[in-house]
């Protein structure tokens, strides 16, 4: 079965850049060695592109990272997302957003 796709309609996703990536990886690279986490997924939506965290492939994500640019003039751009639901930090600097995770780490190390 074949899909086609309007060419334009890559350019209507929203997705991290490299940089955002960067930090990204880096927290969970860093998760990864510490044995916390072991996979992860990325969606890009026309809305959303999201950046899943899972302790296994077979489970629920344990974290969603979020960019959503139409919400840059109101709560910020990035979020970080609870396996609940619940949003752990939200803002417009991704390595601030991104602190909450690494608290964890320290708690994971100590």
């Amino acid at each position: 079965m074949s899909t086609m796709q309007n060419p334009s309609s890559d350019f209507d996703r929203v997705v991290f850049d490299r940089g955002e990536l960067g930090v990204i990886l880096s927290v969970y690279g860093r998760m990864v060695a510490a044995g916390e986490w072991r996979d992860y997924g990325m969606s890009f939506l026309r809305d959303v592109a999201i950046f899943s965290i899972f302790r296994r492939a077979t489970e629920h994500p344990l974290y969603r990272i979020e960019k959503r640019p139409k919400l840059r003039a109101a709560q910020g751009i990035y979020a970080v997302i609870g396996m609940d639901g619940r949003i752990l930090k939200r803002g417009h600097d991704l390595r601030a957003v991104l602190r909450v995770l690494e608290r964890k780490l320290i708690r994971a190390v100590e």
